[in-house]
């Protein structure tokens, strides 16, 4: 599986929304399913994915999708 894929299916299931929603121009609040509860759970949906532990400042600025992809390469991991 590549990381893009992991990073989509981290966003599906952290969100528990349909793969087929995750992709660019997804941000925070812009979908009921993203809101702060989800958001905690998107990220722990990263980190376990790619074993990683975001600081806090990360995942404050986690905002979008792209935003999440730059936040990724922090961590040595290319979407």
């Amino acid at each position: 599986m590549s990381n893009k894929e992991k990073y989509e299916e981290a966003f599906a299931e952290g969100l528990s929304i349909d793969k087929a929603a995750v992709k660019p121009g997804l941000k925070y609040n812009e979908i009921p399913e993203w809101d702060s509860i989800g958001h905690m759970s998107l990220i722990g949906a990263l980190e376990e994915k790619f074993g990683i532990s975001m600081d806090t400042s990360d995942i404050v600025e986690f905002g979008s999708y792209e935003k999440g992809i730059e936040i990724m390469k922090k961590y040595q991991i290319e979407i």
